[in-house]
């Protein structure tokens, strides 16, 4: 049996998780509302406040659907309840920032270009400048998929390099060092 896949998913209060005939999963809460299709070899069911995932054999495709899709309902659940917040931060001199309009950044990371970049609706964004400390991007949103893949688009502007550290990286993220050639001497 999946690890991932027999545990249940608890509801918490002001969350409404629906079945459809169709077998799509619709999650509504006051972070907004998601939807999943779940493969028909997957069932779900919802009783008391907690949501199942089952599946009807150990076939190795049924095996690793079932975990698939108990992560993809909890990540909806916990996403419309309590959101999902990533934070970036630009490391580097000169690298800056700003919301150009509204759901639009623009980028200056030592090109000769300045970099523009429409964001969904669906994700909130806030930029922060304060002296003597880098620039951060803080992304809201109620879809993990959404943000992981609006994160990983940012980042692949300026990916955090080992000899400086410049980069875009997320707020925490140790990045590993490499000594330079003179440190070989």
């Amino acid at each position: 049996m999946s690890r991932i896949g027999k545990l249940p998913i608890t509801i918490p209060a002001g969350v409404t998780v629906t079945v459809s005939p169709e077998n799509v999963v619709t999650v509504k809460g006051p972070k907004g509302e998601l939807s999943q299709k779940v493969n028909p070899i997957i069932t779900v069911s919802v009783e008391d406040g907690v949501c199942h995932v089952t599946r009807p054999n150990d076939e190795k495709q049924s095996r690793s659907m079932h975990g698939l899709y108990r992560a993809l309902i909890h990540n909806m659940v916990v996403g419309v309840s309590e959101g999902y917040r990533k934070v970036l931060e630009l490391v580097g001199v000169g690298y800056r920032v700003e919301l150009a309009q509204p759901q639009v950044l623009n980028f200056s990371l030592g090109y000769t270009h300045a970099i523009y970049l429409g964001l969904p609706k669906e994700v909130k964004v806030e930029t922060k400048s304060e002296r003597n400390q880098n620039p951060l991007v803080i992304l809201e949103s109620a879809d993990k998929q959404l943000i992981g893949q609006v994160c990983a688009k940012i980042r692949s502007f300026r990916k955090p390099e080992p000899y400086k550290g410049k980069g875009i990286k997320f707020q925490g993220e140790v990045i590993r060092r490499k000594a330079g050639k003179s440190a070989g001497k």
